[in-house]
């Protein structure tokens, strides 16, 4: 099974390869630089050399990273659209020096002016993107959203008029989040609910730009789009469903990262040891 975290770079970034590989992990996602913050420096050349030898040994693939929350390519502000288009291009670039395999990203909020809008917005940004990382072999994957506000990313129709609208498909995927698709009104914690939602995306997208699933519980109740995420099998979608989630034949292949919530050090353990016991053979 591919099963990692959402693990901290504190210290150096190398570290966050230590962090994940004493959890058991062989996959993971990280943040490359701080996500509240735009971009102070780059990574130190010996950093990243470091990073790569380190990963090596521990044999930690698929690497995600996400991008930081301040980046909004769907924003009508012009100043910070630019500015986002920016960032990304350098997050990118970056990234493929750390040999990531894939940038994980919200889609935006379009700040109460039309989801239409946004989306034609994010499609003109993703397309400025990618045409200016063609050297980069970094794939983007769209995350879906709880809906909260004015997000973009709630119903995968939205994803489809993204990809549609895009030069370069082959560069994009998806990311499934299981708390946000609950939240979302995806009632994924029943059997018939799961393949519901398996059956709209294959039908819309295709199950298999599907390259990594965030798996988390959710706090709020269904269809409440108030993203809150729960520990494994303490919330709404419960063990059974995360079972059901983890064991089903067309995801149980795909890596699986939790973004559960970080009370103590402990955490990370007690979520991962809860979906190692729930794995079927």
């Amino acid at each position: 099974m591919l099963l990692g975290a959402q693990v901290s770079t504190e210290g150096k970034i190398y570290e966050a390869l230590e962090r994940a590989h004493s959890l058991g992990c062989n996959t993971m996602q990280i943040f490359s630089r701080n996500p509240q913050r735009w971009r102070a420096d780059f990574l130190e050349p010996k950093d990243i050399e470091e990073f790569n030898q380190r990963r090596q040994i521990y044999k930690i693939r698929p690497i995600f990273i996400h991008i930081p929350y301040l980046i909004n390519l769907a924003s009508p502000n012009p100043r910070l659209y630019e500015a986002s288009i920016e960032a990304y291009i350098e997050d990118i670039l970056e990234a493929a020096t750390l040999k990531a395999d894939y940038i994980v990203t919200h889609m935006g909020s379009h700040k109460e002016t039309s989801e239409e809008a946004g989306i034609e917005r994010l499609v003109e940004a993703l397309n400025r993107i990618l045409d200016k990382t063609k050297s980069a072999p970094v794939g983007i994957l769209l995350e879906n959203t709880a809906g909260s506000g004015s997000w973009l990313g709630y119903n995968f129709s939205h994803q489809k008029q993204i990809i549609q609208g895009l030069k370069q498909k082959e560069r994009v995927s998806l990311c499934l989040d299981t708390a946000h698709a609950y939240l979302a009104g995806y009632d994924i914690s029943t059997k018939a609910g799961l393949q519901a939602m398996l059956d709209e995306l294959d039908k819309l997208l295709g199950l298999n730009l599907i390259k990594l699933i965030h798996l988390n519980d959710a706090k709020g109740k269904l269809g409440s789009r108030h993203d809150r995420h729960e520990h494994i099998g303490k919330g709404n979608i419960g063990l059974a469903g995360i079972k059901r989630i983890i064991n089903h034949p067309k995801l149980r292949n795909l890596p699986f990262i939790l973004e559960t919530p970080k009370d103590t050090d402990e955490d990370d353990i007690m979520n991962l040891r809860t979906v190692r016991k729930l794995r079927q053979n």
